[in-house]
């Protein structure tokens, strides 16, 4: 435990202001529901989203990767009727200065197939610019080369439910730290569903949970934490010991540069 929270700590040192470099630092306990998870410090994954109907109901997660877009899963059906929640930490705490923003455009990878949910990505442009503060600020996206081998630790955050049978999700902002599969090693939980355009993460007590779903998976790449999944699916039970399955980022970045740069 002592030697990954040693890592962050020195992975923090060099880390350079801009996407990916949180002004709150994270503090992780390592492998503490999300299930079995733990709080978040508050501020401390600035990226982190909540998305809304209008009653202000919280139905997924998501990134924000820029002043002007959020990356989601394709399954959780964003539309423009949907509200954007930036700098949230506590759902219940109606005194926290968040910011509510507008889906100008909803762009779902056209390749997502809900039976198979490969390529599991939806571009949400924002209709006015996030205002970048110490709680609102982007993760850095991966380059197309990067390599994230399993065994590595990264950190997915949400508000899912923390255990399968709860009726309501959590106030504050869950954490955990989870190792990355191989996809080789995924496949002897979930065969042949699992596709090179997916990552899985945990089978190490802990889990992604419904609720969490379009929220990041972050690993840290020379002192940035980066977004290398994207909550999609796992058991139904959140169960700690089958890995989660999130959207593979490094095989998704076509779409986004394209989405990004045509709109």
């Amino acid at each position: 435990m002592a030697s990954v929270w040693f890592l962050f700590c020195l992975a923090f040192l060099g880390a350079a202001h801009g996407c990916g470099t949180p002004a709150i630092h994270p503090v992780l306990s390592g492998y503490s529901r999300i299930v079995n998870g733990e709080e978040a410090v508050p501020g401390s994954w600035p990226w982190q989203v909540s998305l809304q109907d209008n009653t202000g109901f919280h139905f997924c997660g998501g990134s924000l990767i820029s002043e002007n877009w959020v990356v989601t899963a394709a399954h959780c059906n964003v539309r423009t009727s949907h509200l954007v929640v930036l700098g949230e930490f506590d759902q219940h705490n109606p005194a926290e200065d968040v910011q509510v923003i507008k889906i100008a455009q909803v762009f779902k990878n056209p390749k997502f197939n809900l039976f198979t949910v490969k390529n599991d990505i939806t571009l949400l442009k924002l209709a006015s610019p996030a205002q970048l503060t110490a709680h609102v600020s982007p993760v850095c996206l991966p380059q197309a080369t990067d390599d994230f081998p399993g065994g590595m630790t990264c950190v997915t955050t949400g508000w899912g439910l923390t255990k399968h049978t709860n009726k309501d999700t959590p106030d504050k902002l869950q954490q955990v730290a989870l190792p990355l599969l191989t996809n080789e090693q995924c496949k002897k939980y979930w065969g042949a569903r699992i596709a090179d355009v997916m990552i899985c993460a945990g089978a190490a007590g802990a889990s992604s949970c419904m609720g969490d779903s379009g929220g990041p998976l972050v690993c840290q790449k020379d002192g940035a934490w980066t977004l290398v999944g994207i909550v999609s699916w796992g058991s139904g039970t959140c169960s700690p010991s089958s890995p989660g399955v999130y959207a593979r980022v490094t095989e998704l970045l076509p779409f986004i540069e394209e989405t990004l740069a045509k709109n």
